[in-house]
């Protein structure tokens, strides 16, 4: 069942044109990784199906329901939840302050406590340390710790922007063994972010290839990551070398 269908959706910053009739599609329980150079429009890509920046064409739907110039946290309480480039952790506060925050987005604050209990199963790190301050925790206790706060809205669908950002490769490979397991176990659909496509030919699914703000290339992600296609449309080559 599709869960996400952006069609045909074009953002500009003032005379910029960031997004150029970009089009995805994302069913239920998929991994969907969205690479391409610096500029290509991936994080905008993400802002416009968050809600933070509104196209000036297409549409976007998110669980059959138009969603295309609703707010960011009308977004959110459907079960969308986006974990920014940067993880962007409250460092002043505690772990579980940081958890805890995930719960204002969603309309069942009663499960609350479950999912908690579920983020510390999931990452007993946090829970050994949960009231620690959030700002001494390493950059991939950091990525887990956002995870969880995005698990703590009871979303259906998880938008990561460059997880492996700063981290060591062990990290990493921990980070998405999570992510998959997730995915696996409770159903979670996943849009990840990757500037490089190493991790989603480790980890597989499907993968768009952005450039120059379209989608240039769309397949298996194994396949794709393994071509020569990719290495063209990334760098904007054809076969000629052109």
């Amino acid at each position: 069942m599709t869960l996400l269908s952006v069609n045909d959706i074009t953002v500009r910053y003032g005379r910029l044109t960031a997004l150029r009739g970009a089009s995805l599609t994302l069913n239920e329980g998929e991994i969907l990784f969205v690479t391409g150079p610096n500029g290509a429009g991936k994080s905008t890509l993400m802002k416009a199906i968050a809600g933070v920046v509104k196209p000036v064409g297409g549409s976007i739907a998110f669980r059959g329901e138009t969603i295309s110039g609703r707010s960011p946290e009308d977004i959110a309480r459907m079960g969308f939840s986006m974990v920014p480039e940067g993880r962007e952790v409250f460092g002043s506060l505690t772990i579980e302050e940081n958890l805890r925050l995930g719960i204002g987005m969603r309309a069942d604050r009663d499960q609350a406590a479950r999912d908690l209990e579920m983020v510390y199963s999931i990452f007993p790190v946090l829970l050994s340390r949960r009231h620690q301050h959030a700002g001494a925790l390493s950059g991939g206790q950091q990525q887990m710790l956002v995870i969880g706060r995005a698990l703590m809205a009871g979303p259906k669908l998880i938008a990561i922007d460059e997880p492996s950002l700063g981290l060591a490769p062990k990290v990493i490979d921990d980070v998405y063994q999570t992510l998959v397991k997730l995915r696996d176990t409770i159903g979670l659909t996943l849009l990840i972010v990757e500037q490089s496509a190493t991790r989603a030919k480790l980890t597989g699914g499907r993968m768009i290839l952005m450039r120059s703000g379209e989608v240039a290339l769309e397949g298996d992600a194994r396949e794709l990551a393994s071509s020569d296609a990719l290495k063209q449309a990334y760098f904007g080559y054809g076969e000629h070398g052109k």
